[in-house]
């Protein structure tokens, strides 16, 4: 019912618009607006008091209610909306129009406002009516949610700052954290060591939530190093076969097969492709949670007759399956619930940075909470980020609290439901807006990586953050409820960056199955093929998420289904046509989402009419011209046509709604129009842009290629007015010959991302600690490098990555003057440095600098390294895992080559954790 609230609360501030002088609604109309607020205001009153109470709790007939009230708000929703887009841009005639053309004018506006006030009249008579029966259904508005008590979130939003990732986060998910299962791992890696005349297929089994990912995971970071290829891919419940035949190629050959459309083959063909691309090889698979029997059958396929050394492992929950795909009895790993020494480490781990342990107080009832989640790692994670959420430990009441809600736990039934029960509570202390955010997740699939920006931008443009106020804009607060999800361990975070955030995220299955099952509960998403089929026949689908196109889907499903109320509409891997997609049924469409699909047959010219749409992502193949009717979208904040090679029609510009623009193309004059734009990403600028750039005050990323076809004076104009962008906090530049001008740059003073490729003959000046206070990321190209540019560098206070390129002019060039020496507290917060044909000293590293860096790149003179006195400094970096040394030297001499790569080697023995590669002469 939290979701019931917000929308009420978004929806009384709409219903207040319709009372302005501008829309001169009919008095009959006005009256009923009235009553419509009062009426809705009671209910939300009411629907506070319920919302106190867990939603498995819920009377039922309050259960009801809470429906019919979602219901009829959105109707509501649906109606005003409708009146203010047909508004949109219409605009009372001036008194002082004389010509005849100005009068047809002022009749057609006058026409058409008459005519959408007669429909929104007539419309409020009839929500009217809905609405006094649900409110005259009984008198159970003053005594809603009687006297239950239940604990709700602090967690707020308008604190004006996104929270940092967990720093205990990489507690969890790196591989020398593992809690409890190295036992475990270290028998598995035996078993799959052991020699035998078959590929060895190992099976580990369990229920969801004792790590079965997390163990294969360990044990293939573990071993894929010794085999020829290798992958890592999962499966889930409702397979595509084809899809994990095309990731299995993509894994074992990137290079080849991403540039390849696997689309169009068939299951024998990509069975014929693996078995051609594995051949002889000595392979390491893992299939990660197979469901059926039927879908390892026709996966094996593509294993038969290959290198005996090769192994593989699968995960399942069900024991059938396991016997299914294993090679012997004796390669089946049963999951075990931790033991209560490791639950306890697991738990206290998460919740207590310091070594201390639990304190005293909390000994009792963390030793209770444990035997109710029955050693299963996930609910102990669960639970465990819900006492620690925001980084501070509530206090013993709150613990207390928790024992008791979550009642008899897993300790009697380790079951998915008893599961539910601990996932569940997670959901109820979240705080409205989180809870929101956290159900969009079931429009993805099972085991789908939603990408960050990507989530951020439909919670934008489906109005979850209406009326909420925060010190970054709506993206900054999208950003804060993503990294609040991840810090409370409900979504997995992967590809994580230097800067420790996170690029997309993925939903653990037992979490999206409470997801999925409140958001069908709640009418909130509709996912077509593995929603019940009562639930969207009897409903009218809000949002709809379509992921498995069929035949059936199409003629039947979807084309009996009522659409006129969808908000969302979103394809995967769909082959796409006008059954599929009938755009001309939609009426008050926010989110079209075609990214990664195909267009066949299906006439774009009708998004025109989707004049809702506030999010239009078109990065799907079978698009080859954008219709001129995009620009009826007046209230469009997202477009995104990436990868398409299309020309947007300049009338886009006059989308002044638009915050986001993805296009790889040249953008014309008049971006200066497009005043609320935080994001921008483009190919190219056409002429004239240079003054105009400056009016995107609001831009906080901004990604081109360096116009190098402007005159000097035009680039100087250009970079004048890169300096008015005082939000930047991303820019992005390739291709820059020219970018030189740059030297009399000013960069914002938020500026946290700064990619140059372009090649600066000097170090400019405005690379300093003051200017780039806050910069984490930094690529740069330097002509002429000077020793002291590099300790410049190093005093940059926040710099966790940094690519320096500088191009040496041998032999005209002294190489000892390109020689940089470090000092003490340099680069006090790098994780990975390259040094691009940087030729350092073998003395450079002194103890203090570099303490965090883990990833090291630079050039080293053969001679150096030749000397008596060599001593590779390299070993001061106390955090050092990988460094790639690559020798300089002008005149090849095989012999030397060898014996300095040799020194180099002798000397790294030293430091078994450090990997060392060496690359060819330069």
């Amino acid at each position: 019912m939290d979701l019931a609230m917000n929308g009420m609360v978004s929806l009384l501030s709409k219903l207040g618009e319709l009372l302005k002088e501008e829309y001169k609604l009919q008095k009959s109309a006005g009256r009923d607006v009235v009553y419509l607020q009062t009426e809705l205001q009671r209910m939300h009153a009411s629907l506070k008091k319920v919302a106190t109470v867990p939603q498995d709790e819920l009377d039922e007939e309050d259960r009801l209610w809470v429906g019919e009230v979602r219901e009829v708000s959105h109707d509501i929703e649906d109606l005003v909306e409708n009146f203010l887009v047909s508004a949109q841009g219409v605009v009372r005639p001036s008194d002082d129009a004389g010509s005849m053309k100005s009068l047809a004018s002022r009749m057609a506006i006058l026409y058409k406002m008459a005519r959408a006030r007669r429909e929104v009249a007539a419309a409020m008579e009839k929500i009217k009516g809905k609405v006094h029966e649900v409110a005259s259904r009984d008198d159970r508005y003053r005594r809603r949610g009687g006297d239950c008590v239940h604990v709700r979130a602090t967690w707020s939003p308008g604190t004006g700052t996104i929270t940092n990732i967990d720093p205990l986060l990489s507690i969890l998910y790196e591989k020398h954290t593992l809690v409890g299962m190295d036992d475990a791992r270290d028998r598995i890696i035996s078993k799959l060591r052991e020699a035998d005349h078959a590929p060895k297929i190992l099976s580990i089994v369990g229920f969801g939530g004792l790590g079965k990912t997390t163990l294969a995971k360990a044990v293939y970071d573990e071993l894929h190093k010794g085999f020829d290829c290798t992958a890592f891919v999962p499966v889930s419940q409702n397979p595509d076969v084809k899809k994990v035949f095309r990731k299995l190629l993509y894994e074992l050959d990137n290079q080849m097969y991403n540039s390849l459309n696997l689309s169009d083959l068939d299951e024998s063909q990509l069975i014929n492709q693996l078995r051609q691309s594995l051949g002889t090889k000595r392979y390491f698979i893992v299939i990660d949670d197979i469901w059926d029997t039927n879908a390892w059958k026709i996966i094996k396929l593509a294993f038969m007759d290959t290198n005996s050394e090769s192994r593989i492992i699968t995960t399942t929950r069900n024991v059938d399956v396991a016997n299914t795909c294993c090679s012997s009895d004796d390669l089946i790993h049963k999951m075990q619930p931790l033991s209560e020494g490791d639950s306890e480490r697991l738990f206290y781990k998460r919740i207590f940075a310091n070594e201390a342990g639990c304190p005293s107080e909390l000994e009792q009832v963390s030793r209770d909470i444990l035997k109710k989640c029955a050693g299963v790692p996930l609910a102990i994670i669960t639970l465990a980020s819900h006492l620690a959420s925001n980084q501070q430990i509530k206090q013993i009441d709150q613990w207390n609290i928790l024992l008791e809600s979550i009642g008899r736990g897993l300790s009697n039934d380790p079951s998915m439901k008893s599961m539910k029960k601990i996932l569940l509570f997670s959901y109820y202390d979240l705080p409205p807006l989180l809870k929101t955010c956290l159900l969009y997740l079931s429009v993805f699939p099972e085991d789908f990586r939603i990408g960050r920006d990507r989530l951020i931008r439909r919670w934008i443009a489906e109005g979850f953050f209406e009326g909420q106020k925060h010190d970054l804009g709506l993206i900054g607060l999208g950003e804060c409820c993503f990294i609040e999800l991840v810090n409370r361990s409900l979504i997995q975070p992967v590809y994580i960056d230097v800067d420790g955030r996170a690029q997309a995220c993925i939903v653990h299955d037992m979490m999206l199955d409470v997801i999925c099952d409140l958001s069908s509960e709640e009418n909130f998403v509709t996912v077509l093929d593995f929603i019940k089929e009562d639930i969207h026949v009897q409903r009218k689908p809000r949002r709809l998420s379509i992921q498995k196109c069929t035949d059936e889907l199409s003629s039947t499903r979807l084309a009996t289904m009522s659409l006129s109320q969808v908000r969302s509409f979103t394809l995967f891997n769909c082959y796409v046509n006008n059954q599929i997609l009938p755009l001309s049924r939609f009426r008050v469409l926010r989110v079209l989402d075609l990214e990664d699909c195909f267009l066949d047959v299906v006439d774009l010219r009708c998004v025109g009419n989707l004049l809702h749409l506030r999010y239009l992502v078109l990065r799907c193949e079978g698009i080859y011209e954008i219709p001129l009717e995009i620009a009826k979208l007046q209230f469009l904040q997202i477009l995104d046509v990436r990868e398409m090679y299309v020309t947007l029609p300049a009338s886009v510009l006059r989308m002044t709604n638009l915050i986001c623009l993805y296009y790889e193309s040249y953008l014309p004059r008049g971006i200066m129009n497009l005043a609320s734009l935080q994001e921008l990403d483009i190919q190219y600028f056409e002429e004239g842009v240079e003054l105009e750039l400056r009016y995107l005050t609001q831009l906080r990323l901004l990604s081109f290629c360096w116009p190098v076809s402007f005159a000097h004076d035009k680039l100087v104009t250009f970079v004048e007015s890169l300096g008015k962008l005082a939000k930047l906090e991303t820019l992005v530049i390739f291709n820059g010959d020219d970018i030189d001008v740059m030297q009399d740059w000013v960069p914002s003073p938020y500026i946290r991302k700064l990619l140059l490729t372009g090649q600066f003959q000097t170090l400019p000046t405005w690379v300093n600690s003051s200017s780039l206070s806050l910069v984490s990321f930094l690529r740069i190209y330097i002509n002429e490098l000077k020793p002291e540019d590099i300790e410049i560098l190093g005093t940059l206070p926040t710099l966790r990555y940094v690519e320096l390129w500088s191009i040496l002019k041998v032999p005209t060039v002294d190489v000892a003057t390109q020689r940089c020496m470090l000092s003490t507290n340099a680069f006090p917060c790098l994780r990975e440095c390259n040094f691009k044909n940087v030729i350092l000293g073998p003395h450079l590293f002194t103890p203090g600098a570099m303490p965090l860096v883990r990833k090291l790149t630079f050039r080293l003179e053969l001679s150096d390294i030749l000397s008596c006195d060599m001593e590779l400094s390299i070993w001061n970096l106390p955090s050092l895992e990988e460094v790639e040394i690559a020798l300089h030297v002008e005149n090849f001499d095989g012999e030397s080559y060898r014996e300095a790569e040799a020194a180099i080697r002798r000397m790294a023995r030293d430091y078994p954790n450090c990997r060392l590669s060496i690359g060819e002469v330069w």
